[in-house]
């Protein structure tokens, strides 16, 4: 599933082709998403993009209208293309524009989502109750220590809770916590104060490393340029199950943590 430093690289990538830029139309092959797409994008013609920006794991398309909420899904992507480029089985959305390329949405799963609100974007019922950004200053330490008290859940499961702070998706959760040396089914409540303050730090490291290269891809994820993200090259323990630590040389185990792979080093986590 692309995660937050996918869908950032997502949109750095289509930003410069979009904002400014008028509609021309927008074409729906597919409209049965993880919602149904929504119908007021099928009038569109004219309207300008203002901007294009993210919320957690949401690309906002930002015009005086009203805005459209994108979600990548589990397997989605973004491209800019030629407006001749012909579409294949899983192009489900076209934006086009008056410049004379088309934003193109591709997703075999079908779990992403093309939504519409002329309401504040950030009053939306999938975006209110998100918690901060961790590459934000509303992200440190007291926030992080007062949130955690009383929790008797992982950690793992913690950090990424994105009513907690949004944004720490699976393989980046398993890759700080590792950095950090906090073993991922420590309860997030009995984690002492400086332990969260380099988890902090390291949460942040790390998402800002994997924006920097792109992104990770594993199989599916491809930035608005086609390209893939590199920082798979990066990865220490996260799909590195028996293979050696980085560190200890010891191998990595592997558990499942709320239906998701963790992996983890039991000698230099704790």
């Amino acid at each position: 599933m692309p995660e937050l430093p996918e869908v950032e690289t997502t949109r750095r990538g289509i930003e410069p082709y979009l904002k400014g830029q008028k509609i021309r139309a927008i074409t729906v092959r597919q409209p049965k998403l993880r919602w149904p797409v929504s119908e007021e994008l099928s009038s569109m013609a004219g309207v300008v993009i203002c901007s294009v920006e993210r919320r957690g794991k949401y690309l906002l398309l930002k015009t005086e209208q009203g805005t459209v909420l994108v979600h990548l899904g589990m397997s989605g992507s973004l491209r800019i293309l030629q407006k001749d480029e012909p579409p294949l089985f899983h192009d489900h959305v076209d934006v086009q524009l008056t410049s004379g390329q088309v934003l193109r949405y591709t997703d075999p799963r079908r779990f992403g989502a093309w939504l519409w609100t002329d309401e504040p974007a950030e009053e939306h019922k999938l975006i209110a109750s998100l918690g901060p950004e961790p590459l934000s200053d509303d992200f440190d330490i007291e926030y992080l220590w007062q949130r955690s008290r009383g929790k008797k859940c992982p950690i793992k499961t913690f950090i990424m809770d994105s009513h907690v702070v949004v944004g720490v998706g699976n393989i980046y959760a398993n890759e700080a916590l590792f950095n950090a040396g906090i073993h991922p089914t420590r309860l997030a409540g009995k984690v002492s104060k400086k332990r969260y303050a380099l988890l902090l730090q390291c949460i942040k490291d790390v998402l800002a490393r994997a924006i920097e290269q792109g992104g990770t891809t594993l199989k599916d994820f491809v930035g608005g340029d086609g390209k893939p993200g590199y920082f798979k090259q990066e990865l220490q323990v996260y799909g590195r199950a028996e293979e050696p630590c980085l560190v200890c040389d010891r191998p990595l185990r592997e558990i499942r943590l709320g239906q998701r792979s963790t992996v983890f080093c039991k000698f230099c986590q704790t």
